[in-house]
């Protein structure tokens, strides 16, 4: 019986140790697929918002920047993840181009880190995109 319960502690000695190494790694790319995650999320809708934007600011019959950034904005506040900034420029008579830049920035949870292991990581994950398009004639 002494043998008994002497292979019981080893064997929870042993489950222990495999936990306290693959516990870290679990959070880690745990981690890692959340921050991926919100950056493509960011980027689709900053996309989407500056298409949305573009799109909504061709077809106005007055002010169509004050449109475009109304409009991208409402497509931003509807699912917000990081912070944003939106530009118009261009429109004004039919036939000129509407441009709308939506600029978007993540936090990089992996900065902090990266700096334990010696490597140089940015705070912020950033990008941004532009989208065209043509004022419509009224």
């Amino acid at each position: 019986m002494n043998t008994e319960k002497t292979f019981q502690k080893s064997e929870r000695g042993q489950s222990l140790a495999e936990a306290a190494i693959t516990l870290p790694v679990i959070l880690l790319v745990t981690l890692g697929m959340i921050t991926l995650g919100m950056v493509g999320f960011a980027a689709v809708n900053a996309s989407n918002a500056a298409n949305y934007g573009a799109r909504m600011g061709s077809t106005a019959i007055s002010d169509p920047i004050n449109v475009a950034t109304q409009n991208a904005w409402a497509k931003i506040l509807a699912a917000p993840v990081g912070t944003y900034t939106v530009s118009v420029t261009g429109g004004g008579a039919p036939g000129r181009l509407i441009a709308v830049r939506v600029s978007y920035e993540v936090p990089n949870y992996f900065s902090g880190l990266g700096a334990f292991f010696g490597v140089q990581a940015s705070d912020t994950f950033t990008g941004s995109f532009v989208s065209y398009f043509r004022q419509e004639g009224w």
